[in-house]
């Protein structure tokens, strides 16, 4: 938009260079202009020299709105950005306030009720947020999801089969967030 605007100007002043050149070679062809033929050739620079200035400040207006847009676009993304990352970490925090828990029950002996209380809720959150597990039990094994950290031979499995699971691969949607890290047979 803005090198539009450049050639627009850069037109302008071209046009008027030209009319001054014109105006120019006339003048010195006729050395003797009447002070009528003078009058109008004056009254066309005036006006050709208006639409300069009228070019000049589009163009000096236009420029700063782009730049005043520009900075609101970037203020706007650094916005979200910020507000999604806030949104997450507010979803996490109760996660956090039942592993403190967990860790104070660990004295009543009632540490692993704690923890697969915190497990489920971090299931619940992830499942309100749209992160799913990625698949990877008896699954065929998908570079698309999976990252494949070991290799086996074994004729128990089939061709390309996933055998174990070292880490749970995620995604939300068809973004992956984390890949599966898994065992790959034959």
């Amino acid at each position: 938009m803005t090198e539009q605007m450049n050639e627009t100007v850069e037109e302008v002043l071209e046009n008027t260079e030209a009319e001054q050149e014109k105006n120019t070679e006339s003048a010195k062809k006729e050395k003797k202009c009447s002070k009528k033929e003078l009058d109008e050739m004056k009254k066309e620079l005036d006006s050709a020299n208006e639409k300069l200035a009228e070019q000049t400040d589009k163009y000096l207006r236009i420029v700063a709105e782009y730049d005043n847009f520009r900075k609101r676009v970037a203020k706007e993304k650094e916005g979200i950005y910020s507000d999604a990352y806030v949104d997450a970490v507010k979803e996490l925090l109760p996660i956090l306030d039942n592993l403190e828990r967990a860790v104070s029950f660990a004295d009543s002996g009632n540490l692993g009720e704690g923890v697969t209380m915190t497990l489920n809720m971090m299931k619940d959150i992830f499942a309100k947020m749209g992160v799913e597990e990625i698949e990877t039990d008896n699954k065929e094994f998908d570079p698309n999801f999976h990252n494949a950290v070991m290799h086996v031979e074994d004729e128990g499995f089939g061709e390309n089969m996933v055998i174990e699971t070292f880490s749970k691969g995620y995604k939300k949607g068809d973004k992956i967030i984390r890949y599966a890290m898994v065992k790959v047979a034959n």
